[in-house]
């Protein structure tokens, strides 16, 4: 047993009993969504402590590579026993701090108010959070892709069954770059761009194949060396962009290592091959625009240069307003699916 200290303070008996070597840290000062965080600055969330690697841009902290978890701080335990919290319900008004029980049997803590939004897919509005030793499961492994399975779905919740999430995360490999490029804000807003753009020209992952049939002989310039092998009316838009035209059929099989030029209609049967094709568009074209897609995105120019990219001559600059907003509006409400913001320069 540790011995007592005694000090006379005027002529009272004072004990001082030994503080315990085995006490929590304390807090830094609170983790904020506004604050910018730099290397080696520290900041606390969810009872622990955690130390910035490098500059972050937004990310929380156990959501992203940037933040080391330094431990539990403020000397508190979690929460043993039975929890009362209330079972989760949708379209239920939850202010900040409201904890509930949803239906995985975890229990999850409302980071932002929302209006009864989904606690699986919304991370940004809810974190998990531990009660009677209970942890609320996580995701599946979506291959590092920063949209799981369940915000897909969310998103497309009418797709056409072709369009997989398997398809889509098999065709990743063709461009590692692709939503692994700078930070989690910026990984995130280029897949939310990417999929935007695919629900624009696909009414929401539902067309495989061009609408208007009456185009289909117009996609073959003859004038290339190489024709149009599997037919004059073969090269009609296919898959998540749409691609069209010998030319792009011929480049894109040929940076893919597929012959979709003489099998152009391998884009509407294998959805690894069509999301490829989107990818390979997405990473490489400029198109009627100035760069490409992935480059808007990841060096800050924002979500118009993307729509310029893709239909920059029949959209852009006053042509077609309401084309452009529907491409906004499905790139805001999937970026706050993914938890991130749109950022700046949304239109063209």
């Amino acid at each position: 047993m540790a011995a007592l200290a005694a000090l006379a303070v005027t002529g009272v008996l004072a004990v001082v009993l030994p503080t315990s070597s085995a006490s929590a840290e304390s807090c830094a000062a609170a983790w904020s969504s506004t604050a910018v965080y730099t290397g080696g600055m520290t900041a606390s969330d969810n009872g622990h402590n955690w130390y910035a690697q490098w500059w972050t841009q937004n990310e929380r902290p156990g959501t992203a590579a940037v933040w080391t978890d330094k431990g539990a701080c403020g000397g508190t335990t979690p929460p043993s026993g039975t929890c009362d919290h209330p079972n989760w319900a949708a379209g239920t008004w939850y202010p900040a701090g409201s904890i509930v029980r949803f239906t995985d049997g975890g229990y999850y803590i409302a980071v932002h108010e929302n209006p009864g939004y989904d606690p699986v897919i919304s991370h940004w509005y809810w974190d998990p959070y531990t009660c009677g030793g209970t942890t609320p499961p996580t995701d599946p492994p979506t291959s590092g892709f920063v949209v799981s399975e369940a915000q897909f779905q969310q998103m497309f919740p009418n797709r056409n069954p072709f369009y997989t999430y398997s398809g889509l995360t098999a065709a990743l490999s063709a461009y590692p770059g692709f939503a692994k490029t700078g930070g989690d804000t910026v990984r995130r807003q280029e897949a939310a761009a990417f999929l935007a753009n695919v629900n624009h020209e696909t009414g929401g992952l539902v067309h495989i194949v061009e609408q208007n049939t009456a185009n289909y002989p117009h996609y073959c310039d003859a004038s290339q060396p190489y024709g149009c092998p599997a037919g004059q009316a073969a090269y009609y838009g296919r898959g998540p962009i749409q691609l069209s035209w010998n030319f792009n059929y011929k480049a894109a099989g040929d940076a893919l290592g597929i012959n979709l030029l003489g099998n152009p209609y391998l884009v509407q049967n294998d959805a690894a091959v069509a999301w490829k094709t989107a990818l390979w568009y997405w990473n490489t074209q400029n198109g009627p625009g100035t760069m490409t897609a992935h480059n808007a995105m990841v060096n800050g120019h924002g979500f118009g240069q993307t729509i310029r990219s893709i239909n920059g001559g029949l959209e852009c600059d006053g042509r077609n307003p309401a084309q452009v907003q529907s491409r906004i509006n499905a790139y805001q409400s999937f970026t706050q699916i993914l938890g991130t913001t749109p950022g700046n320069n949304l239109s063209c």
